[in-house]
């Protein structure tokens, strides 16, 4: 597989920005692409760094051929942003609209540019954390854009869930996420629940979400698992031991990783 690091500027958020993609370094495509989303304290280049996520495209792991795996993975770099048009956007904030900056600068780019199966059953989406959220939002939202989902350790039910339960020093981050997500969230266009709702069941992304038990946000997943058995929204999930680190990622990296090639038939 190669590794690139790509420098762009997005329009949306006026702003230069990079991604990593890892390419397979045989063949002529057109490929899939897996987009894979950082958390909120990582950026485009955590994936390559803190997890093994080459070696096991590159047929380690994963049930990858000794070839490696037909497709290519796209890490953006989205900041803090939540994947999210923020309701409020301070000048020279990292607040923006990275949801635009997702949908209308990294995806068509990365169409532009590479070989790429460019269309619903060519695309698919994961991430971690703040990731994870994003995934999940992502697939449901723009069901026509991307046919799987996974989150690992995901903020699934937004930033602001459950914000009160959690440490003093956690809420100092409410006017943050509020910025993003603004007072009145729940039911509206970044709400997962409310997009597990409103997606049209014949365009169902097929959806995968782990946690480990001793993550902070495991009533997050929880919650989310619950609310989507409720509205018999067909998905996989799964707790294993582990908490918010990249020992439990790095692992699960790789299921996720068979999921999705499922998902592509590849």
């Amino acid at each position: 597989m190669a590794l690139l690091e790509i420098a762009f500027r997005s329009k949306s958020i006026d702003l230069a920005s990079r991604m990593i993609a890892i390419v397979p370094d045989s063949g002529s495509g057109p490929w899939p692409v897996f987009y894979l989303l950082h958390g909120l304290s990582g950026d485009c280049t955590a994936w390559v760094r803190r997890s093994s996520i080459e070696r096991y495209l590159g047929g380690s792991g994963s049930g990858g051929s000794p070839d490696g795996v037909p497709m290519i993975v796209v890490m953006p770099d989205t900041a803090r942003g939540w994947y999210t048009n923020a309701v409020s956007m301070p000048r020279g904030s990292v607040i923006g609209a990275y949801e635009d900056h997702f949908i209308k600068d990294v995806v068509p780019f990365v169409d532009r540019v590479f070989p790429t199966v460019a269309r619903r059953e060519g695309r698919v989406i994961g991430g971690l954390s703040m990731g994870g959220y994003g995934a999940v939002k992502m697939a449901l939202k723009y069901p026509h854009m991307f046919c799987s989902a996974t989150s690992h350790s995901g903020a699934v039910m937004t930033a602001l869930h459950r914000l009160e339960e959690r440490s003093a020093e956690t809420q100092d981050f409410r006017p943050e996420f509020e910025s993003i997500f603004g007072k009145d969230w729940r039911g509206g266009a970044n709400d997962p629940v409310a997009l597990a709702e409103k997606c049209p069941v014949d365009l169902r992304p097929a959806l995968r979400i782990d946690c480990g038990r001793d993550d902070f946000l495991i009533e997050h997943n929880r919650d989310y698992h619950a609310h989507l058995k409720a509205i018999n929204f067909p998905h996989e999930y799964e707790e294993f031991a582990g908490a918010h680190t990249w020992d439990y990622w790095d692992v699960h990296i790789q299921e996720a990783i068979a999921f999705h090639r499922r998902q592509l038939k590849i």
